[in-house]
């Protein structure tokens, strides 16, 4: 991994063991820091990571640190060791319990998304031109957490982390990979109501594919000495009630969702701008163009086109992008789609005739009207579908202007 300045480390008269096996280690330069002189080292040192002994801090110092580490211009990620309350909302607490090894690998997954960041703002200074650019609302707004439990603090911790993020609820652990295998995770919270074995069997398969060993998992309870060991980056117990659950959850899911909404930035610079990196679909400036290539490549070779729109009554901002999002992962290879405006979704279908596309369209939406998620306040969004296939006195405007029509037809 590349390292883009020394680890921080701040502690009181007395270094901790972890900090001296992680300047042992060599991996890292590492300097060390009063709480007196931590802010300002971090403006002075720009360091690549902030981890801190939070057994000799006070709240007023600990404040001004996170702050200071979170108005970096990169993303500048914060351990606080040992916390001994709640924590301002950009610090990742890390029980010196744990070990070292449990240490380096939360570091490392947080230096992973820093990284990303800086790559991604590299390749915009190096091409001005383009017109991608980073959202700079808080990451917790584009966040999905999945709520597993089936016990008596499922309701609570339903209510105390839907008020932050976007919740979808699973009363089993069989049902919480189907969900993993079927959209975007941020985070997954486990309530009460399994065992032990069950618990472990989950992190297991979590941590044996390598695509969610940095996906946070927050377990309410005390530690379980079978799971401890497992590769999960981002695993951590939280005794307590709800409220010091969903507290702790928060900046591992602001993290996840961060390197996520960086994830989409960068396949948007690769595609040149085509993609849209809120939506993952294509722009819609794109898509037109796209579009219009399609429909001239197909008149000549008299190939088959469809497309269909998927057009959502009522549904708020943050549930459309969610469909989004969830329908680029649905479609196949050679598809594009794009989300308009007014919240409307168009999906081209190339060597595609109208039987076919119906098909694809309504399984599209089907998966979408039961994957993604409507807030406490919504209904579930139901999609609208409309297609049309492309025909021999066809131009794009009219392919599109009678998806319209059909549009208000199928709203009717």
């Amino acid at each position: 991994m590349s390292q883009q300045g020394p680890i921080l480390f701040v502690s009181g008269a007395e270094r901790l063991p972890l900090a001296v096996a992680l300047d042992d280690c060599k991996l890292f330069p590492l300097i060390d820091s009063n709480w007196a002189d931590a802010a300002e080292a971090v403006e002075r040192l720009m360091p690549a990571a902030v981890i801190a002994d939070l057994s000799g801090s006070d709240d007023y110092a600990l404040k001004t640190l996170a702050d200071k580490a979170g108005s970096r211009p990169l993303y500048t990620p914060m351990i606080g060791i040992d916390p001994m309350g709640p924590l301002p909302a950009n610090i990742l607490p890390y029980s010196s319990g744990r070990g070292f090894d449990g240490l380096l690998a939360r570091l490392n997954a947080a230096l992973r998304v820093r990284t990303l960041h800086a790559t991604i703002e590299r390749r915009l200074n190096d091409d001005r031109t383009m017109q991608v650019r980073i959202p700079h609302s808080d990451a917790l707004d584009d966040a999905t957490v999945l709520l597993v439990g089936r016990g008596a603090s499922y309701p609570s911790l339903s209510v105390a982390l839907g008020e932050r993020v976007a919740v979808i609820g699973s009363l089993s652990l069989e049902a919480a990979v189907n969900h993993l295998n079927a959209r975007d995770l941020d985070g997954i919270v486990i309530g009460t109501g399994f065992s032990a074995r069950m618990i472990d069997n989950l992190v297991t398969t979590l941590g044996d594919d390598t695509r969610f060993r940095h996906l946070p998992v927050i377990i309410s309870g005390p530690p379980l000495d079978a799971i401890g060991t497992q590769p999960l980056a981002n695993l951590e117990f939280v005794p307590g009630d709800a409220a010091t659950i969903t507290a702790t959850a928060l900046p591992f899911i602001r993290q996840h969702a961060l390197d996520t909404r960086l994830a989409r930035t960068l396949k948007s610079i690769e595609s040149g701008g085509l993609l849209d990196p809120r939506s993952g679909l294509m722009t819609a400036t794109a898509f037109g163009r796209e579009f219009a290539s399609a429909v001239t490549d197909s008149m000549a070779r008299g190939a088959g086109l469809s497309a269909a729109r998927f057009l959502f009554d009522q549904a708020s901002e943050r549930t459309r992008l969610d469909a989004a999002r969830i329908l680029s992962r649905l479609m196949r290879r050679f598809d594009f789609a794009t989300l308009h405006e007014d919240g409307s979704i168009t999906a081209a279908f190339a060597e595609t005739d109208l039987r076919e596309a119906h098909v694809i369209a309504r399984r599209i939406a089907s998966v979408v009207k039961h994957t993604m998620h409507a807030s406490r306040r919504e209904a579930p969004a139901d999609p609208h579908v409309s297609v049309a296939t492309l025909l021999a006195k066809d131009t794009p405007d009219t392919l599109i202007a009678r998806l319209q029509v059909n549009d208000q037809r199928a709203a009717s």
